[in-house]
């Protein structure tokens, strides 16, 4: 079988790897149906993510059919369409018991495409089967499931829920890629009065104001009193950090109003000066987090209901040997516009 390996900082390939099978009784192993390329595994590409070893095989967002189980798998059979969930879970652990599990302590967490090979091949092992994937009802394709196996629950989670959006906020996204979009998709759930989305390219202002933006701005036009007319001169109730740069962080604890939350969902890779002379006084909350996937299950739920449309997500579709060309295309948003990024089988 072929996976994506990662060769150390700035190296990729397409090549042969050893066939998934099943190591632990707890396991089941995925035919791929659909995967994505995440900004996390470009801030592995880029040396940010030490802990991913050279010759890993990346990528923790997929779809597949189950071919085998391990003995102790009560909950799947062979032939089970799954959502492989990007965090799994012992279920057990201190950490697991408080549906925690992006902090699993027993071999869980983020481990795909992390400390164990990941879901970016022909087929896949998944450790803690029963509780690290959910099966499929035929009326969601697989397409769809996919935008829940990361995005979806990490902007969910660590921004709008970690962030407190409440109706009536002003809500800033900073960083219109795939997580802030799923931020201001998410975030209209709780009827916020406005969305302000900032990014550097224009096709992802468009893609944020299709999504329920209603301002949208450059970091070249940022100006605190374009979010003080908005707020009676405030500053935003919300505002969610999903790029990962120190400056863009920076950004955000300058936009939000005396009492405001910010919610830091981007993956760093480099110290963010945090200016307490300033912010110790404003009775800020900044929240950080890897994601726990406690909400995958609604989610799935509002997706079936129709009350989330990720269709928008998906800007680019290839075959899944092409995943390097996929990769280039992902990494150059400028240039092709791409949002998320679907490779299929």
């Amino acid at each position: 079988m072929k996976g994506l390996v990662y060769g150390g900082s700035g190296h990729r390939s397409w090549t042969d790897i050893p066939d998934a099978t099943v190591r632990d009784p707890r396991d089941a192993v995925i035919r791929v149906d659909a995967a994505t390329i995440c900004g996390t595994d470009l801030h592995i590409l880029g040396g940010d993510v030490p802990e991913v070893e050279p010759g890993r095989v990346l990528g923790h967002e997929a779809v597949g059919t189950v071919v085998e189980i391990g003995a102790a798998v009560t909950g799947l059979s062979v032939g089970d369409r799954v959502l492989a969930s990007c965090i799994s879970a012992c279920g057990s652990c201190r950490f697991c018991r408080e549906s925690a599990y992006g902090q699993c302590r027993a071999g869980g967490g983020w481990i795909l495409g992390h400390t164990v090979n990941g879901v970016q091949a022909e087929y896949a092992r998944i450790p803690f089967a029963d509780l690290s994937t959910y099966r499929l009802p035929p009326r969601v394709s697989s397409e769809q499931a996919v935008m829940l196996a990361d995005i979806l629950p990490t902007a969910y989670e660590v921004g709008v829920l970690n962030g407190g959006v409440r109706p009536g906020d002003t809500v800033v996204v900073v960083g219109a890629g795939p997580i802030g979009l799923a931020a201001i998709l998410t975030a209209r759930l709780f009827s916020p009065a406005h969305i302000v989305a900032i990014d550097k390219a224009e096709s992802r202002l468009q893609a944020a104001k299709n999504l329920g933006a209603d301002v949208t701005l450059t970091p070249e036009r940022v100006a605190l009193g374009t979010i003080r007319a908005l707020t009676d001169g405030l500053g935003a109730d919300v505002v969610m950090e999903a790029v990962g740069l120190p400056q863009t962080f920076e950004l955000c604890t300058s936009m939000v109003r005396p009492g405001g939350r910010v919610a830091n969902i981007g993956v760093h890779g480099k110290p963010a000066t945090l200016h307490l002379e300033e912010l110790w006084i404003r009775n800020l909350t900044i929240t950080t987090g890897l994601v726990d996937t406690y909400s995958t299950p609604d989610l799935l739920d509002m997706l079936v209901a129709g009350q989330l449309d990720v269709s928008a997500l998906v800007t680019h579709r290839l075959p899944l040997d092409e995943i390097m060309r996929a990769y280039d295309v992902f990494a150059d948003p400028a240039r092709t516009g791409a949002l998320k990024v679907l490779l299929t089988r």
